[in-house]
């Protein structure tokens, strides 16, 4: 679901659903949140909100609409946020309400206990939380919001732990999907990962007795933290001023990390399993290159998302790079058409296309993903009006057939053109004179996995490519959702 009004070329692709960012034991720790939530930004651009701690106020919290840059850089606001301690989130809704009714589902959701206070923002999606929340309003809970997150301090509330870190391993040990969490109670910040890891966390260092907490890497450099390590799958992490001890809740796992984090998701000058994610993404366009060579004079990625994946197609296959196809950066995401005719411009209003480039030319356009494929349509009718003589599509991920339960807004399948559609018959859809993806072989062996996939135990999540969760939907299963039969 949405909040904010989406540009159409936003709305074909695949969105992540949040990130999350702590800071404890700096001077002003809400003003590092705040920056490393705007670094974060691009995992959610509806909503943030920051909570705080501070022995003389206690907890403060501010919650609002739209970008980090038009809230949160606001002296006013900030001030109201005092303290040493402090989380955030931003904002892509997959799960809640929408309207203008709708700042109650925005995170970090706060619990008042008999042991005091606790503030959680969650990563990712319970996958068992609409009969969680039924049992929930069946035992007397009264719940605030519509969003899955705030089953997780119910479940606290009636847990009968002593202390807040042993509610929320108790209340996380319910749930089921993919979550990446950071907490805070009034002297701690927690953060932990569920036993497959599937959604990334981060630990970094800040001053001499500071620590970070982050979705991503690039969250704790806008800051200068220093990175520690990755939070492993499964680990609760407790972090005092100086202090940090972990703990394993969920006993021994098997990590499988999203490996569309690695496609899209991540900003690609962060760092993911001691991999530069835009090397990576490189490394995907030269699998492409390898797998689907094609006789082709210009090789143009689809900006800005596929732009590392064609550097890496065009070096591999000797095939000029050009950038065929220029991104207006100053167009926001939540742009507002005003007019039925400038609605009609659809795709345009966000790219054009380099004519004097593409005139004549056999072009190779690179892209991440096809979702709907709609997109794909318009930015090829673009570069057929713009005179190019060929147009052939290169897809950095293999085709996405089946929905995303664990954090990323993804179409019901039958909107998505690859359960519906043959590789051959999707190229026909969109009208372009070939089109291919890369393998899924071919993906694992760009993040790292020199043998390409292991069947019999995948090294990530990728269930939008083949329909082989490893968590069961339940929740959507009960709907009737109807996963892959086992091979």
């Amino acid at each position: 679901m949405r909040q904010m009004p989406r540009h159409p070329f936003d709305a074909d692709k695949l969105h992540e659903e949040c990130g999350v960012f702590g800071v404890i034991g700096v001077a002003e720790a809400a003003n590092f949140v705040a920056l490393g939530m705007h670094a974060l930004q691009h995992r959610g651009q509806e909503a943030g909100g920051i909570v705080s701690y501070d022995p003389e106020t206690g907890f403060n919290s501010a919650r609002r609409f739209g970008y980090v840059r038009d809230n949160f850089t606001k002296a006013s606001l900030m001030e109201t946020l005092p303290g040493e301690l402090a989380i955030g989130h931003v904002r892509y809704s997959t799960a809640g309400s929408k309207g203008a009714t709708a700042l109650r589902d925005v995170q970090p959701f706060f619990g008042e206990f008999s042991m005091g206070g606790c503030a959680i923002a969650h990563n990712g999606n319970l996958t068992n939380a609409t009969s969680l929340r039924r049992e929930l309003i069946e035992r007397g809970s009264i719940f605030q919001s519509s969003s899955d997150s705030e089953c997780i301090i119910h479940l606290m509330a009636r847990s009968i732990q002593r202390t807040l870190s042993e509610r929320i391993k108790d209340a996380l040990r319910r749930v089921e999907g993919a979550f990446s969490i950071v907490a805070m109670t009034r002297t701690k910040l927690i953060g932990v990962r569920d036993a497959l890891g599937v959604r990334p966390l981060v630990l970094g260092r800040i001053g001499e007795e500071g620590y970070v907490l982050s979705s991503e890497t690039c969250g704790l450099d806008i800051i200068g933290a220093e990175f520690l390590r990755e939070i492993e799958p499964g680990e609760m992490v407790v972090i005092s001023k100086g202090k940090i001890e972990n703990s394993r809740p969920f006993g021994p796992s098997t990590g499988r990390f999203c490996i569309f984090e690695h496609v899209y998701f991540s900003r690609p000058d962060s760092i993911i399993g001691g991999r530069s994610v835009y090397e990576t993404r490189r490394q995907i366009g030269v699998e492409l290159a390898r797998e689907a060579p094609v006789d082709a004079d210009l090789v143009c990625p689809v900006p800005d998302s596929g732009t590392p994946a064609a550097i890496g197609f065009a070096h591999e296959s000797g095939i000029p790079y050009g950038m065929g196809i220029i991104r207006n950066q100053y167009m926001g995401r939540t742009f507002i058409e005003p007019t039925e005719s400038i609605r009609n411009m659809g795709v345009r209003l966000k790219l054009n296309v380099n004519r004097a480039l593409i005139k004549g030319k056999r072009v190779i356009l690179v892209d991440d993903s096809v979702v709907r494929g709609t997109t794909s349509r318009k930015i090829k009718d673009m570069i057929i009006d713009a005179g190019a003589a060929e147009v052939h599509f290169r897809i950095a991920s293999p085709p996405t057939a089946w929905p995303c339960f664990y954090g990323v807004d993804t179409p019901e399948r039958a909107k998505l053109l690859a359960a519906n559609m043959s590789e051959e018959e999707m190229r026909d859809w969109i009208g372009v004179d070939s089109l291919r993806f890369v393998s899924l072989d071919g993906l694992y062996r760009a993040v790292g996995a020199v043998e390409g996939r292991n069947k019999a135990q995948p090294q990530f999540c990728d269930a939008c490519f083949t329909g082989q969760y490893p968590v069961a939907p339940s929740d959507q299963i009960e709907a009737g959702f109807q996963m892959r039969a086992a091979e």
